[in-house]
Formats: structure tokens, sequence, C-alpha cells
């Protein structure tokens, strides 16, 4: 196993930089913040997210769909993951196993489309939940501000930042599978014009998977200094480890997943395992040059190793009834810098209200992963021993000699200049119109093979909007935006050589066009938002069905869907969140024999309803549901993972200081399964379990 964790350098340097900050204070003075219990009644009217326009919008005034998870509604479950966090959003599915995040927005993978505070954030590992205030999930192309990818749109985690006058919090945790976690959310104010926070913890838990367990740490210090009355300046880290047994779960047999029991395991509990240790630092300086105009400098670095040695099932032998198994080991090295110059301001012009988004941003990532597999038993290497499926045991290991399967560096250089302009007409008519152009390159290097590739690709990427409000409380608006995925551009990299990279007719494109509604209801205390789509990848690539070698952009995978959300406050003390999704996601062409297949892990339809009943102080309650169609394990569709209701009920109590609750997760027991990688490895849902969180703030 690899060494206990030690604090980096990184960790060092923002301590020194916190101190030196402390010492050359100004006497400008941080904005006070009036801190009261917390309520769920978020006004909205003043609902705001940058993540679809990099600037502070209302939500209404945004032409796309847009869902907000705040994640202290899934962390009170002991959900920690992303898939589990946005299980529930219309149209947005997990794809992820143990290994790393991966979730699908309206039919389309997203998992090299997650940002952190709006800085691309594509490495492969589990992202920790408990230094995030909230998760913004932009659905639809996102080019024309975040580049490459984002065919089915964005996920945006935004941290928690200081805040003046926030008040201090201990929490902990303990619940079914010995899920057990501690974790400080601190906060203190040396001077008027610096403001400190540190959220740090540990979590330990076990599973209802036979042999499978993890432990996680988080360490995220931030700052923000007021410098002058016109200048703030916010530095953010975070390190996160998540030390963990992977778990690819069970196969598919005759087209539904394995009649086993939900703890059934294949991998080698005694030895597998995952190490991610990421770091991640974030700079953000804002210059207001006056009323109208400002400028921002953002600079993020992030930092991921990571180690596994994992030995998982690859499929199922009908003739003897036996689970068959391979063997990989993997040291990854990722480094991503970006480094974006904007400036926004407001203006008129002919009489008409502009506010002008001008952006530059450059990347440099690194990326280096060392694979290992089981040697060829012509190599003087033995067979990964297979398992019964009925009855798996374990205790079989594969000590055969490990080679090296590949040894590659990447590096991706990226360049992007983009214009965005939100006009206003008049009371009634907004457009919102941008562009994009980037540059992007990338070069892989083989070093078994001594060969080196590069790819490069230049591309513009637009985006049109227009809101219409003929009623205050109702918003009409429509949209068409267009995104690109160049070779290399996913999980960066190519393998040198490979007739697939050719970029001679250009990279895959995504459309969409979308109309919808965003209205607010009970003299605005609830907002819903109805939003119908066409999401088009076209460009695909494919074989050649006469010659495999030859790589054909003659693809094309479409949804149309519709969905309807609703948030907010109905009367009362009475709040609601949830909504309902349906949609048709499939190949529409294709070269090798998936054509008219729907595409894999994505449900017809799906949705959650929760119901909250929270006073201000005292006790509180809430229930929901969360429902999910059948889909298929596999884009070959081959195998169906069933549909499935899930009912979910939490209480508690609350002072000013303490709140104390208890969660009730899966209250019917039901078997179900949440994510399929393939028709051989399909994750099982969680079973009932209760989870019980106390909190004190001081």
């Amino acid at each position: 196993m690899p060494a206990p964790c030690r604090l980096s350098p990184l960790t060092l340097g923002l301590s020194l930089l916190m101190g030196a900050s402390l010492a050359s204070a100004a006497t400008t003075t941080l904005p006070e913040l009036s801190v009261t219990a917390e309520r769920e009644d978020d006004d909205p009217r003043a609902k705001e997210v940058s993540t679809a326009t990099r600037t502070a919008t209302p939500v209404r005034y945004v032409p796309q769909a847009i869902d907000t998870v705040k994640t202290r509604n899934v962390l009170d479950y002991g959900n920690d993951s992303l898939g589990k966090a946005l299980e529930g959003i219309p149209n947005v599915s997990s794809g992820a196993d143990t290994r790393f995040d991966s979730v699908r927005i309206r039919g389309f993978e997203a998992s090299n489309d997650f940002y952190l505070d709006g800085i691309r954030d594509d490495s492969q590992y589990i992202r920790d939940l408990h230094n995030i205030e909230r998760v913004e999930v932009l659905k639809g192309p996102a080019a024309v501000l975040y580049g490459r990818g984002s065919q089915g749109g964005i996920i945006n985690r935004v941290s928690k930042a200081p805040e003046h006058g926030r008040r201090s919090t201990l929490e902990a945790q303990g619940g079914s599978q010995d899920l057990r976690s501690l974790y400080a959310d601190l906060s203190a104010d040396p001077s008027d014009t610096v403001s400190l926070r540190l959220n740090l913890g540990n979590q330990d838990a076990n599973s209802f998977r036979d042999g499978v367990d993890g432990s996680r740490q988080l360490f995220a210090p931030s700052l923000s200094w007021q410098v002058t009355p016109d200048l703030n300046w916010l530095v953010q880290y975070e390190y996160s480890r998540y030390n963990r047994t992977p778990d690819r779960g069970i196969p598919g047999v005759n087209g539904r997943p394995a009649d086993v029991g939900r703890s059934t395991t294949y991998g080698d509990i005694q030895r597998d395992y995952i190490d991610d240790r990421a770091q991640s630092l974030r700079s953000r300086l804002n210059y207001q040059v006056n009323d109208t105009w400002q400028v921002r400098h953002t600079l993020g670095l992030f930092k991921l190793d990571s180690e596994f040695d994992n030995t998982y099932l690859t499929g199922y032998n009908a003739s003897n009834q036996t689970v068959t198994r391979q063997r990989w080991q993997q040291d990854l090295n990722t480094r991503n810098l970006f480094n974006t110059l904007e400036a926004e301001g407001d203006f008129l012009t002919l009489g008409l209200e502009h506010k002008l988004l001008l952006g530059l941003e450059f990347g440099n990532q690194r990326r280096d992963p060392t694979l290992y597999t089981a040697a060829a038993v012509s190599a003087g290497g033995r067979p990964v021993p297979s398992l019964g499926l009925y009855d798996p045991d374990r205790s079989q290991q594969h000590n055969g000699r490990m080679v090296v399967s590949s040894n590659n560096h990447t590096v991706v250089d990226s360049r992007g200049l983009y214009l965005q302009d939100q006009i206003r007409l008049n009371e009634q008519w907004q457009i919102l119109a941008g562009v994009r152009f980037d540059q992007f390159e990338v070069e892989t290097t083989n070093k078994v093979r001594n060969l080196s590739e590069k790819q490069d690709s230049n591309t513009t990427s637009p985006r049109l909007g227009v809101v219409y409000t003929p009623w205050r409380d109702h918003s009409f608006y429509a949209s068409w935006s267009k995104t690109f995925a160049p070779v290399g551009g996913g999980l960066i990299g190519i393998t040198p050589g490979a007739p697939g990279n050719t970029n001679e007719t250009g990279p895959e494109l995504t459309r969409q066009k979308e109309v919808g509604v965003k209205s607010d209801w009970f003299d605005e205390r609830l907002t819903t938002t109805l939003a119908i789509y066409e999401l088009e990848l076209y460009n695909r690539r494919t074989r050649d069905a006469n010659n495999p070698e030859i790589t054909l952009l003659s693809g094309l995978q479409r949804s149309r869907g519709i969905e309807l959300t609703a948030t907010g406050n109905i009367v009362g003390n009475w709040y609601v969140r949830g909504g309902i999704g349906l949609q048709d996601a499939t190949v529409v062409k294709d070269n090798n024999g998936l054509e008219g297949n729907r595409i894999n892990d994505v449900a017809k339809r799906n949705g959650s309803l929760f119901v909250t009943w929270k006073p201000q102080l005292g006790w509180y309650a809430e229930t929901g549901l969360t429902l999910v169609g059948e889909r298929y394990a596999d884009n070959q569709n081959t195998t169906v993972l069933p549909g499935y209701g899930r009912w979910d009920a939490l209480a508690g109590f609350r002072t000013r200081d303490w709140d104390v609750r208890a969660a009730l997760s899966n209250i019917a027991d039901k078997t179900y399964y949440s994510s399929a990688t393939s028709a051989a490895q399909i994750q099982v849902g969680d079973p009932r379990s209760l989870v019980v969180t106390g909190t004190y703030s001081f």
C-alpha cells in the first residue's frame, strides 16, 4: 500500500501566504454577512448562477436549463459521490463505479466535463464533496465559454469560500456499514479586510459489498483579502485523499443482472486498492475598475497522483457458470494548469443595455499513465483465476508476473478567446450571443515503442439565445449552441500511429436546439423550469465496415427530451425540490451494427421529488422518491438494468447552535442497479441504511 499521506509543499506555501497577507492587510472593510439559522426558502428573485454565463445572472434570464444541487441535501444521507448527488436530476444519469466519477447528461458522456469553480477538472478520480457548497449542472453544449467537450453539458462544483461574519461548525456522522466521519468547517476574521476558512476532516466506511471499504481525508484552507476597496484576492487550496477497494460490480447473465446476492464481489479483496491523492490551488483576483467594469484573473493548478492494483471481472462463461477476470495495475500522474483573464462591463449603446464579457484562456495539461497487466502464459505468466458466479472463492489470487502494457506521456496545450454579450432590448426582450475561438494541440509519446505523434485543431463555437418575458413571473426562451470534441481532448492523449487520429475532416461536433419557460409562483417563492430540446452528436467517429483501419466521421447520435423541475417554498414551512425528465437517446447512424440502438446507461424517464417541512428552529423532516426507468448496460443493448424507485426520509431537531438529524435511505430495502460500465460490470445500489449526523455551530 502507498505511504501515509503527508501535507504537500503547496499546503505550507498557502500557510505562509496567509501569514504574509495578515501582516500587510489594508484598512478596507469586507462586507458583513448576517448569519441566522439556515432556512430552505432561498429567495428565487436573488438566485443567480455563474456557470451558464460566467457572470452573475438570474437563472430566469439564462436561455438554457441549469439545475443546482446543494451538497448539504445529499451529505445528510451519507451520499458522498457526484453520481449519487446528481441521481434523480431530470435526464442526468450516473455511469460511475468505484474508480472515478462518470455522468451522462441528456444521453451523452460528461465524464471529462467536470469543473471546479469554473476551472476544468477532467482527471479520473472520485471527487470529495465536503468542501463543496453546491453543484451546478448546465445542460447542453457549453464550448462557447469552456472550450472542448460538453456534448451533454458540464458539471461545475462551487467550493466553500470565506464569508465575513460566518459561524464555524463541527460535524460528526455515523451510520450503517460502519460509516464514521468527523469534519470541521472553521471561519475566522483576523481583520476587517481578511477572512479565512478551513474545511478538514476524515471519513471511514465499509460497504454492503464483501471486502469493500474506503477512507477519505480532506484539508482545504482558503483566504479572501480585500486588498483595496476595488481589489479582492481569493486563494483556495484543497488536498483530498481517497484510499479504497475497487469494485466493478456483478455481470449480466441472459440479458439481466446476475441473480446473486447484492454483497457478492469478484475482486481480490486482500490486495486490490485505489489510492487517489488530489491537490488543487486556485487564485482569483477581481479588480473593480469603476462602477460598470471589472477585470478578473483566475489561475488554477491541479495535480493528481493515483495508483491502483485491480483484479476485476471481464465476463461470464455460461458453460461452467464462472466469471472471467483480468488484473491491471496503474501509476497515474496528471497536472493541469489553466490561466484565465476576463473583462466584464455594462454599457449603453443606441438605447440598448449590454453586459459584455471578453475572456482569454490558456491551458497546459500533462498526463502520465503507466499500465501493467498480467503476463501471458506464452510469455511465462500465469492466468488470472476465474471464480464461480454464485459462490466465488476470492482466495484465488493471481500471483504471476506483471508486465508493462503501456507507458505514455501526453501534453495538451489549449488556447481560447471568447466574447459574450447579454443585450437587454427592453423590459420584455433579452438576447444572449457568444462565440469562442479555440486552438487545441495534443502530443503523446509512447515510451515503450519510442513513438510520438502530435495533432492539432482550430474550432469556432457559437451560442445564441433569446429570452421573452411577457409577464413578470414567466420568461420564455429559445437557444442554439454548438460544441466540439477533438482527437485526444476527452481522456487526454492519443495512440501514436493509430489511423483514427486524423483530424482532416474535423472533430466530432454537437449541436443543441432548446426552448423552454422559467416561471415564478406563489409570490415568487417557487420556481419552475420546463425545457424541450434536441441534441445531436454528429461527425461521430466510426470504423469503416469494410476496412476497420479506416475511421469515418459519419456517425450520428441524437437525444430528444423534455424536462420539468421545481424548487422553493409552497406554503408556510413546506418546501419542495425535484423534477421529471423524458428522453429518447439513440444511435441514428453507425457503421458497426449499433444503428437504432439506445445509448447505454440512459433511462427514457427519471426524476425525483422531495418534500420538506422545515421551520427556522425546532423539529423538521423530509421525505422523497427517486425514480429511474430501465436502461441498457451496453450500447449493444444486450443487457437490461431494471427501473427502480427508492424512498428516502430524514428527520431532525435544531437550535441556534445544535442540529441533530437521522436519515434513512432505501426504506423499502429494494434491490436495484444504479449504473453499469458494461454488460459485464453492473453496480448494485445501496440497501436500506441509516445515517445520524450531529452539527455544532459556534
